[in-house]
């Protein structure tokens, strides 16, 4: 039999040892987060054009992957950080000169030191970005100037706010409020028209909502009305209503090119684009209506924006017509020409 106390020391060891394991820091698994770019009504029409949710708190070390819902195309950008000067926003990727310049293979890491960008993602595609290092950081999309978010990394001894059910949950509030809003935006685009003219029609209405750690936008991408009925004669107005998304209306061929306005097309003394049509076989081409850039105090002030565009119809027909860069969301329309 051993003796008393070489059977205490040994189980005193045996307890420091346990002791010792259980105190001993444990590495902290680097967490993976989701969030969503846009959202949209059934019919596509109405699209929230939001990064859901666009303000989250998360651990260094942690990543975030944005799924693409929509066919409305975004990207996830993070332009390099608290740089002096700060950096210019570069055109989307795929834009001659644009991108960080290009794009940054999925999964790549952001600690503001440069650039990191997805390409234009759509209908379920996603992005990944790590965070190694702790910092607040702008999230923008390149296609919506004013989308933006706001990804705070906190350190590892911090406590986050908030888990991914709440922002599972905040996403789903923002979607709903956001095509809320369009649902209300359609009505007012259309008694806009009704009240501007009995030839006149809204091209798509919008409006951009601040949040906490950013900004919001909610676009209607419809022609309100989308049937116009004139007489040979006649000219139809379109307004563009919405405060950044650009639309066109186009007749016939769509263009290589849909942001200048077609070979013929005119100015009016006020500034509007005019065109005018012999023949539903025609084609014609309005060009970017786009409203002006808001103002910054210290930058330049921004020139009046071309919203307005008018087409006189010279012979009776079913003219359709639709915007060059919705038209796959349904953006499409008609006037109908009685002699």
């Amino acid at each position: 039999m051993k003796p008393f106390t070489t059977i205490r020391f040994s189980a005193v060891v045996r307890c420091m040892l346990v002791l010792a394991v259980l105190i001993v820091p444990q590495a902290v698994q680097a967490a993976a987060w989701e969030a969503t770019v846009g959202a949209q009504s059934s019919d596509m029409g109405r699209q929230a054009l939001a990064f859901l949710a666009n303000e989250l708190w998360i651990h260094a070390g942690d990543s975030i992957t944005w799924t693409f819902p929509t066919p409305e195309i975004h990207t996830v950008t993070f332009l390099k950080q608290n740089t002096t000067p700060q950096q210019v926003r570069p055109p989307r990727p795929g834009v001659p000169g644009g991108g960080c310049p290009g794009t940054t293979p999925d999964g790549s890491g952001f600690d503001g030191s440069t650039c990191v960008t997805s390409s234009d993602l759509v209908d379920g595609q996603t992005y990944t970005v790590n965070f190694p290092t702790a910092g607040n950081f702008k999230l923008v999309c390149l296609v919506h100037p004013s989308m933006t978010g706001a990804v705070h990394v906190l350190g590892l001894s911090e406590t986050l706010p908030h888990d991914q059910a709440f922002y599972d949950h905040e996403a789903g509030k923002e979607r709903t409020e956001l095509l809320s809003d369009g649902s209300r935006l359609e009505g007012r685009g259309k008694a806009t028209a009704k009240r501007t003219s009995k030839d006149a029609v809204s091209t798509g209405i919008g409006e951009i909502v601040a949040t906490g750690g950013g900004s919001h936008i909610v676009s209607v991408m419809r022609f309100l009305p989308g049937r116009t009925v004139v007489h040979v004669g006649d000219t139809v107005e379109w307004t563009n209503l919405d405060p950044e998304t650009p639309h066109t209306v186009t007749f016939g061929i769509e263009p290589s090119n849909p942001v200048p306005p077609s070979a013929g097309v005119t100015s009016d003394s006020d500034g509007a684009l005019h065109a005018a049509l012999s023949s539903p076989g025609d084609s014609v081409n309005s060009g970017f209506l786009i409203a002006a850039r808001q103002d910054r105090t210290g930058l330049s002030e921004s020139p009046l924006g071309v919203t307005r565009f008018r087409v006189t119809f010279t012979s009776p027909g079913i003219f359709d017509y639709f915007c060059a860069l919705h038209d796959d969301l349904g953006m499409v329309a008609r006037v109908i020409v009685h002699p």
